[in-house]
């Protein structure tokens, strides 16, 4: 369907062609999206319809005057007919009056129409909306049944037989209810705008609802409005509309149309789209990983998405950085360095993928200047603090040499094989042939060998910084024992807990964290610089906004 769009800031007039039968309009509060879709509404006038439960299912004073609305058809029904009474106080009883006198009308005109004369054969009784409503309320609640007795709407639960009223369900069932009647009352062709879909309803039945409506409305085009990220992503086909502001003097709004298939989660990228920062993936989850905890509070000037694995912050950066043209926001990733070597740590930050100095982020809160923090917050020598943890350190690490030698010995011949036979071969005597001298040439001993000596040298020369960078071992906050060198009570939990703290309740004591996180991330002090710089003008223009309102 072609429909046209509101005008934009910068004097442009959109017409979209939708490939789906479905928009989505999103954007946060107070951004004009309801505005937006009010636009559109006017614009196709006669060919409109609003559906909002939350309207529906409260006495409201405004009446619906768009062509088919509920409210006209209500009228209109009420005046020709003795059969409807005319105090229905909301929309969803007119809705449910409608339904109900069109059933008694079409028995009405069934008998009207059936002939008794003898051998006449029995006409079909013609489906009805309210037919509709009951099969699909029985579909989403298998466990209920709807009962039509005395002209009224009854229901009935499994587990409790007595039959009620519509008016005591829950403000969830009539809120299904509503939005199944309001959709199959819908003028043929109707565009169907919904304000806030998933209001009052279970996020398990939201899709379900919105997915079986749009099957049986097919000759509708449905328009979402919503601020309801999960919802949104749920519309998987359907065109997304991000508003991001209204100009009211002007009567014009500052929005996209985001394009299909980005290749990046419609979660993820819905979830920072509203955002005015620059935006930074990392590893690990949103409540649990020592990543989501730390990194927020290192990068206060970006906002941190958590999206699991490193291969997903890889492909995440890759797919929003390619978008640059619609979002204008900077992206960054974040992944651990594990067993990485400098060629391939270069190559990722070239991809703006920060891989820091160390082997893990539990590394990160060993950093030397974190260690000596922590413990001068807490009344300790942090030269004494920090020698003990350093020889517990490293005399771990001399004790797994051989081990960690051969995780890196591991990772070397693994990555070498995968770039061998990423090359074009015509048959298997050609792919043979190029793997035939492999094992000698990669000399997987003679690797295991160079980092034993390696590994040697930096414990000779107690070198703990190249040991960070080199020692994966996710134990190693509890078995160095730094909480308790330090004075924190709690060992891993306690010291990260010691950290954060310090980052959050600012000073000199989060700077110098924060200026060794980022040193270890190879990050300049022109970057910082500028990172600060940033923030500060973040904070301006939210004075700024607060001021206005």
């Amino acid at each position: 369907m072609n429909i046209s769009l509101p005008p934009m800031q910068d004097g442009r007039n959109v017409r979209l062609d939708l490939p789906a039968r479905s928009l989505v309009v999103i954007g946060a509060n107070g951004s004009g999206k309801s505005r937006f879709t009010f636009w559109m509404v006017n614009d196709l006038r006669g060919h409109s319809v609003k559906v909002s439960a939350i309207k529906a299912l409260y006495v409201t004073t405004g009446r619906d005057d768009l062509p088919g609305s509920i409210d006209e058809s209500f009228e209109k029904a009420v005046a020709a007919s003795r059969l409807l009474r005319p105090d229905c106080e909301t929309r969803f009883e007119r809705l449910m009056g409608l339904l109900l006198h069109e059933e008694v009308l079409n028995l009405i005109s069934y008998k009207v129409a059936f002939d008794r004369e003898a051998g006449a054969s029995v006409p079909a009784l013609r489906p009805t909306r309210l037919d509709g409503v009951v099969a699909l309320w029985q579909e989403l609640f298998p466990e209920n049944r709807v009962l039509i007795e005395g002209g009224k709407l009854l229901f009935t639960r499994s587990t409790d037989m007595d039959a009620y009223s519509s008016l005591r369900l829950s403000d969830g069932e009539k809120a299904v209810l509503y939005y199944i009647g309001a959709t199959l009352m819908a003028m043929d062709g109707a565009v169907i705008f919904v304000e806030n879909p998933s209001a009052l309803l279970h996020p398990s039945i939201a899709g379900r609802l919105w997915d079986r409506l749009e099957d049986m409305r097919p000759d509708c085009t449905f328009v979402y409005t919503t601020h309801d990220l999960d919802f949104a992503s749920s519309r998987a086909d359907s065109e997304i509309v991000w508003v991001k502001s209204f100009d009211a003097s002007g009567n014009t709004w500052d929005y996209s149309v985001m394009p299909p298939h980005t290749g990046l989660p419609d979660e993820v990228y819905m979830a920072i789209i509203g955002e005015r920062r620059p935006v930074l993936f990392i590893e690990g989850d949103d409540t649990h990983s020592i990543d989501s905890k730390l990194y927020p509070l290192i990068f206060p000037t970006h906002t941190v998405k958590p999206l699991g694995s490193c291969n997903k912050v890889i492909e995440a950066v890759r797919s929003f950085n390619g978008l640059t043209s619609f979002h204008h926001l900077d992206s960054y990733g974040i992944v651990d360095r594990d067993r990485r070597d400098d060629g391939e740590v270069a190559y990722l930050r070239g991809k703006r993928i920060l891989v820091p100095a160390v082997a893990e982020v539990e590394n990160i809160l060993m950093l030397e200047d974190i260690v000596r923090t922590v413990a001068a917050s807490r009344g300790r020598d942090e030269d004494r603090a920090f020698n003990k943890v350093k020889r517990s350190v490293v005399s771990s690490f001399q004790g797994e040499l051989k081990a960690q030698a051969m995780l890196h010995t591991r990772h070397k011949v693994k990555r070498t094989v995968e770039y061998r036979i990423d090359g074009r071969f015509n048959n298997i005597g050609s792919l043979e042939e190029h793997m035939h001298d492999l094992v000698d040439e990669i000399n997987p001993r003679g690797l295991y060998e160079g980092f034993c000596r390696e590994f040697r040298r930096y414990v000779a020369e107690e070198d703990y910084a190249s040991i960070l960078r080199v020692y994966n071992r996710k134990t190693m906050l509890s078995s160095s024992n730094v909480a308790s060198i330090c004075g924190v009570q709690g060992n891993k939990n306690g010291y990260l807990g010691a950290v954060t703290d310090l980052l959050r309740a600012g000073g000199k004591p989060a700077e110098r964290i924060r200026l060794a996180v980022r040193r270890c991330f190879g990050l300049s002090d022109k970057e910082m610089a500028a990172a600060k710089e940033n923030a500060a003008s973040l904070q301006s223009d939210i004075d700024i906004i607060k001021d206005e309102n």
